[in-house]
C-alpha cells in the first residue's frame, strides 16, 4: 500500500501522454524481471496489442497536424487508460480506496492529455517539422523514465511526475492565453479594416461611381471651369477656319 499511491499517480500522469508505452514497459518489466507487476499487464495478447500501438503512436505523434488528430482520437482513451491502470495497481485496496484512486487517476490523465494537446497545437504553428519530432521524443523519454523509476523508487518518480504535471498545466494555460490574445487582436484588426472601408458612406447609399482616368475630383486641385463658348464660335484646335483678310474698298 505504501507504494500504491505514488505508482498509481505516476502511471496516470504518464498515461495522459502515452498510455500504450506505459502498459508495454510495465508488461515487459514484469515478464522479464522479478519486479512485481500486475499480472494483467504481463499477458502476451496485451503486450502484442500495446507493442503495435506504441509503433503507431511513435509515427503519428511526430507528423505535423497528424499528431493533433491523434490527440483528438485519444481524448477518451488516455483518461480511461489512466483510470484503468490506477484500478489495476490499487486492486489490493478496499473498494472505496480503489474507486478513489481510479477516479483520481482518470482526472490526472485527462488534465495531462489536455495539456499535451494544447501544447502540441502551439508547436504545430512552427514552420519546420523538427520541433514536432523533438517534443515527441522528449515526451517519450519522460514517460519511459518515470514509468521505470516508479518501479524502482515510487515516491521519487511520483515527485518528478508531479513537477512535470504542474509544468505541463502552466505551459498549456500560457499557450491558451497567448492564443486567445492573438485571436482577439486579429478580430480587432479585421473590424478596423472593415470600418475604414465603410467610412464616408451612409448606410444604404449606392456606391460612388469610379473617377475616369485623368479626371480630378472636387477639392483636389481641379482647374477652374472654362467659360461656355458662344453659339457659332469655335475653339482653337478644333478645326476652326483661318480668318478671311479684309476686302479692300471697291473690291468684291
Amino acid at each position: 500500500m505504501e507504494a500504491t499511491l505514488p505508482l498509481a499517480f505516476t502511471a496516470s500522469w504518464a498515461s495522459g501522454i502515452n498510455p500504450y508505452l506505459v502498459v508495454f514497459l510495465l508488461g515487459l518489466i514484469g515478464r522479464f524481471t522479478s519486479v512485481d507487476v500486475p499480472p494483467a499487464l504481463i499477458r502476451t495478447d496485451v503486450l502484442v496489442v500495446m507493442g503495435v500501438l506504441v509503433v503507431v503512436d511513435a509515427v503519428a505523434d511526430k507528423v505535423m497536424w497528424l499528431d493533433s488528430a491523434w490527440d483528438v482520437v485519444n481524448t477518451a482513451i488516455r483518461p480511461l487508460a489512466g483510470g484503468a491502470l490506477a484500478v489495476i495497481i490499487a486492486s489490493p485496496d478496499t473498494p472505496l480506496g480503489t474507486a478513489t484512486v481510479a477516479g483520481a487517476g482518470g482526472i490526472v490523465a485527462l488534465i495531462t492529455h489536455l495539456a499535451k494537446a494544447t501544447t502540441r497545437l502551439a508547436v504545430n504553428t512552427s514552420p519546420e517539422p523538427a520541433s514536432n519530432v523533438v517534443v515527441s521524443l522528449g515526451e517519450d523519454v519522460a514517460v519511459a523514465g518515470v514509468t521505470i523509476g516508479a518501479l524502482l523508487n515510487p515516491w521519487l518518480a511520483a515527485g518528478i511526475a508531479l513537477v512535470l504535471f504542474i509544468a505541463g498545466v502552466v505551459i498549456a494555460l500560457s499557450v491558451a492565453t497567448v492564443a486567445r490574445r492573438a485571436w482577439r487582436a486579429r478580430r480587432r484588426r479585421g473590424a478596423a479594416r472593415r470600418s475604414q472601408g465603410t467610412a464616408g458612406t451612409t448606410p444604404g447609399s449606392p456606391p460612388r461611381p469610379p473617377t475616369p482616368p485623368g479626371a480630378t475630383t472636387p477639392g483636389q486641385g481641379s482647374p477652374s471651369p472654362r467659360p461656355p463658348t458662344p453659339p457659332g464660335a469655335t475653339t482653337p484646335g478644333q478645326g476652326s477656319p483661318s480668318p478671311r483678310p479684309p476686302t479692300p474698298p471697291g473690291g468684291r
